[in-house]
């Protein structure tokens, strides 16, 4: 755990500051948390709702991600200014994006949150400058009030309190979402979930008490995509918690390599 992620961490039972000693985060309360030897801890409060990615979906988005195919949302996560603060990335899963985004913010921390141990157990290690911390999305966030000068949020849940509570004034949060057309031809052929047109909307509308919208950019890119790149992308996201006994042999027909569309909007949101 990097000491300086520490100094924007709480306690999640008492909200009170933590520090970390001999691979340990305490309060002045007595609460203790160790910090797991591939660098990260758990802060959760209770039982997650949620366990995250398993070590399968993990291995895929490393394989997906590591190839380049989503560098352009990575570059525009870069292009977002932060305010003064460390950077928040909840749902960070392995931290590709975080660490995009410190590699070009030198000296700032960054937090990667997720409720995945197996996820997080890459995340620790994405970056030298990333504080890797278990915790449920839906429950208080172990981070202190106002520490973030930027969240960043990619196809992972949100909880709009929260997110507001974390986030400095002056700071931005940055929510990227897939579009209707998001890899719309693997939906079509290998029976995916799809994306509804009103999702933007509804996003929109859910951040509305806590966030306003001042930009917003729609960011699509083609990927040819060989086969093994198909099933790894298929096999890192929601898709993989469904029936996949179909997959192997809707792939195998497909043209390789597969021409697919990136679609996602990109929007930052001041604190309201």
């Amino acid at each position: 755990m990097l000491p300086d992620a520490v100094a924007y961490l709480r306690c999640p039972h008492c909200g009170d500051d933590l520090v970390l000693a001999e691979r340990v985060l305490r309060c002045p309360r007595g609460h203790a948390f160790d910090v797991a030897r591939q660098g990260y801890a758990s802060l959760l409060r209770g039982a997650a709702t949620f366990t995250g990615d398993t070590a399968a979906m993990v291995d895929a988005r490393v394989a997906f991600l590591g190839a380049g195919h989503y560098d352009p949302i990575a570059r525009a996560l870069t292009a977002v200014e932060p305010g003064p603060g460390c950077v928040v990335d909840l749902g960070a899963g392995t931290g590709h994006y975080l660490a995009a985004v410190l590699d070009a913010r030198p000296g700032r921390v960054g937090l990667a949150l997720d409720a995945s141990k197996n996820a997080l157990r890459r995340a620790a290690k994405a970056h030298p400058r990333i504080g890797a911390v278990v915790c449920d999305a839906w429950q208080p966030l172990p981070v202190r009030t106002d520490a973030a000068g930027l969240v960043v949020n990619v196809f992972a849940p949100r909880n709009p309190a929260e997110l507001h509570r974390v986030l400095a004034p002056g700071g931005t949060l940055v929510v990227v979402a897939p579009t209707a057309a998001h890899l719309g031809e693997l939906v079509s052929a290998l029976d995916l979930l799809s994306v509804g047109a009103d999702k933007q909307d509804g996003i929109d509308d859910k951040l509305a008490a806590h966030f306003t919208p001042v930009d917003r950019r729609l960011v699509e890119f083609r990927m040819e995509l060989p086969h093994r790149d198909v099933e790894a992308l298929v096999g890192m996201g929601p898709n993989a918690f469904h029936d996949a006994s179909a997959l192997p042999g809707r792939i195998a027909a497909l043209t390789e390599p597969v021409a697919v569309t990136g679609s996602v909007s990109v929007t930052s949101y001041s604190p309201g």
